[in-house]
């Protein structure tokens, strides 16, 4: 069901329909090795939550390292967290579409992105005094909560809101791509484009915020979902860096939406 996030939508690994949707996917003879291998694989070659938690840790701490250094660079180099926005979607990319995941890609990504994330927040930290810290406090805060109702089984992935979830998305796709072009041609001169235009007094930016918030959260429950989708699957254990790859891309979309949100706020 997470088809928000093709780090797990493209891995028959995650599938609901488990080894039958892994089998639609290989070769004769793919499928006559994989009937002379074990009936199951050995449980220290399994994917796990705790072996999924220690990939995420990992690749989160070359995350904050990247970011150190995007931090320290920028000043000097401003263009270098503009690159490594490039480089790091492009790696994105590169992670979706490989039928494998690969650790050092995906760590990779982390550094970049991390160089990005570092550039970008000291802009928004000059403008905005201590703007950082509250988006990084509000990050963990949905994280830890959407994770807690997640494990006390009071939130879950189902099929008619990952509907509307998706719903949803495709359309504040289409909001944001026609906010880019209307402040790239001119059109609309507000430093946030549609997001400064005031509903009763309240900025649109406030507004979507939240809800796009909301969604992003929705989006780690399908997340958590589609990880203990894996572990009942039994997948290899190297498909926990594909878990790991997934919250990551949502935790970092949540960052970013709760630091435009913090800073419309402050305006």
């Amino acid at each position: 069901m997470a088809l928000d996030n093709p780090a797990f939508s493209r891995n028959s690994a995650f599938s609901s329909q488990g080894a039958a949707a892994v089998a639609k996917n290989v070769s004769a003879q793919q499928l006559q090795e994989m009937y002379n291998q074990p009936a199951t694989l050995p449980d220290r070659e399994v994917m796990t939550v705790e072996n999924t938690v220690a990939k995420t840790a990992g690749a989160f701490a070359v995350l904050l390292v990247g970011a150190a250094v995007g931090w320290l660079l920028t000043p000097a180099m401003p263009w270098v967290f503009w690159v490594a926005a490039i480089v790091g979607f492009v790696l994105a990319l590169v992670n979706i579409f490989k039928k494998e995941p690969s650790p050092a890609l995906i760590l990779a990504y982390a550094g970049v992105q991390g160089i990005f994330l570092g550039g970008i927040s000291l802009m928004f930290e000059t403008a905005y005094a201590g703007i950082v810290a509250q988006a990084v406090i509000g990050t963990l805060a949905v994280v830890g909560v959407t994770l807690a109702l997640f494990a006390s089984g009071k939130i879950r992935a189902s099929a008619k809101a990952t509907k509307v979830f998706l719903i949803a998305m495709v359309g504040y796709v289409v909001f944001s791509l026609v906010n880019v072009i209307l402040m790239w041609t001119g059109v609309n001169n507000d430093p946030w484009g549609l997001r400064g235009v005031e509903l009763f007094g309240i900025p649109l930016g406030l507004i979507i915020g939240v809800f796009v918030i909301l969604l992003a959260a929705y989006s780690l429950v399908l997340d958590f979902d589609m990880i203990q989708q894996g572990v009942r699957n039994r997948a290899p254990k190297k498909y926990g860096w594909s878990g790991a790859f997934g919250i990551m891309v949502t935790v970092i979309w949540l960052y970013l939406e709760i630091l435009r949100f913090l800073a419309i706020a402050r305006d």
